[in-house]
């Protein structure tokens, strides 16, 4: 994956190397101006950066083909050959709530290796915290009903759906129809049946019965594929059937996937309560998003639970983030680009998280690492000349704390709506840090 740059990258790191620029950079990451209506975002990627770093390596392959670009001397080239990231990393963890400016990760190494892995570094970390901000929205939507990841389909490639299951099982959501996701990252699995299974058959009520006899101990079925009202009675006939049998634990849940949502839902449940069958359950999906969900929630709807797919996988309201990683310091000296609309504060930092009694987030303040400051310091040391510190937490432990974080936010920020009038979080700049920046500015470059 050594070659999953920017040409740029090599470039610099060419002219650094033919210049003898090996002192120690550092490289914060940041989202400098957040999307409409995002109050917050949450970080996540975390695991696979540094399982980018600890494996970086260019191997025979990848320099071949650079030497057959005709751009590389052979001395950079044996450079690259023999190079390994040797540098620290500190970083929220995954899961923390963060706001526009602060940096939420910070790479301190050879200024060649902080800059090579820049470009892959922004694609792994956009990518995840993208998904977990929109998914953790749909969270908050949901109101403790069951969420599940159907995105895979509309996700960009195999990768993007793989790490979007990740990246919303992190914020919240309860499981995945992706199957490789539960396989590599042990989220519980989620499946129903398409409307292909049903056209299929001749009769609708002959393929809920082969469903049912095929996964007897538990099934979804899906129900709008003709008349949702229709099939729901066809699915109270079954449950009466299966009881007379005493056949396995029977119909678990119906999904609807199209139609009126409100009103076929309500029309189901009346069905199945009126035949004393209650514990079937309904999800819904079809082009949700946390909007409808939250609609479907606020009117009473009485579904248990929602599959949500293309709005997920692709964030579809906010499908980028202006994010960028930038050199704060170099050979001891703090950095500060002064680009019109893209301006840096300058220095290495830390962001300090201020609580009230009760644990609630009322505050952040950027300051310089060398500032005292009495809140808690987010970023943490998490690799140390190129090898994870501490041991790395797992997905559920997490996802736990990611619950814990978001919703010690003040109540504001776990709205849904514009954020136009909204009076922003609190995050204030040091006065050791503006006083650096004041001095960088009136001292010229």
């Amino acid at each position: 994956m050594s070659l999953l740059t920017d040409l740029y990258q090599l470039t610099m790191a060419h002219a650094y190397f033919d210049h003898g620029m090996n002192d120690i950079a550092v490289f914060e990451l940041n989202v400098r101006k957040f999307p409409p209506r995002r109050r917050f975002l949450l970080a996540a990627g975390l695991e696979q950066v540094l399982e980018y770093l600890e494996q970086l390596r260019f191997n025979v392959d990848d320099l071949e083909f650079l030497q057959g670009l005709g751009a590389f001397p052979q001395a950079f080239l044996d450079h690259l050959a023999t190079l390994r990231f040797t540098g620290s990393v500190h970083a929220m963890p995954e899961g923390t709530p963060f706001f526009e400016n602060e940096p939420l990760l910070r790479v301190t190494a050879p200024i060649a290796e902080a800059q090579l892995v820049e470009s892959r570094l922004l694609n792994i970390v956009h990518f995840q915290t993208l998904i977990a901000s929109k998914a953790v929205r749909c969270v908050i939507a949901a109101r403790g009903k069951q969420l599940v990841d159907f995105g895979m389909r509309r996700a960009h490639e195999a990768s993007a759906a793989l790490f979007a299951a990740r990246a919303a099982y992190i914020a919240g959501f309860d499981g995945t129809a992706t199957v490789q996701a539960g396989r590599r990252f042990e989220i519980p699995l989620s499946g129903t049946m398409a409307h292909s299974f049903v056209e299929a058959h001749d009769r609708e009520e002959e393929a809920f019965w082969h469903f049912i006899e095929s996964r007897p101990e538990s099934s979804t079925l899906l129900i709008d594929t003709y008349d949702t009202q229709r099939a729901a009675h066809r699915v109270v006939a079954l449950a009466h059937e299966l009881e007379r049998r005493g056949a396995g634990r029977g119909i678990h849940a119906v999904r609807i996937d199209s139609g009126d949502l409100a009103a076929e839902t309500r029309a189901v449940r009346g069905i199945f309560n009126r035949a004393g069958y209650r514990s079937i359950q309904i999800l819904l999906s079809g082009g949700l998003d946390e909007y409808s969900i939250d609609e479907l929630v606020r009117d009473g709807v009485p579904m248990d639970g929602f599959g949500v797919g293309t709005s997920l996988d692709v964030s579809d309201d906010a499908p980028a983030l202006d994010m960028a990683y930038k050199l704060q310091e170099y050979a001891g000296k703090p950095r500060r680009k002064r680009s019109p609309g893209k301006v840096t504060w300058p220095g290495v930092k830390q962001v300090f998280r201020e609580r009230g009694a009760c644990g609630e987030i009322v505050g952040d303040r950027i300051a310089l690492v060398s500032e005292q400051d009495q809140g808690e310091p987010l970023l943490t040391e998490v690799m140390r000349a190129g090898r994870r510190v501490p041991e790395y937490p797992g997905l559920k432990q997490i996802r736990k704390y990611c619950a814990h974080e978001w919703q010690a936010l003040p109540p504001p920020l776990r709205e849904l709506g514009d954020t136009q009038g909204l009076e922003s979080f609190p995050v204030r700049i040091s006065d050791g840090l503006q006083a650096l920046a004041a001095f960088m500015d009136a001292t010229g470059d």
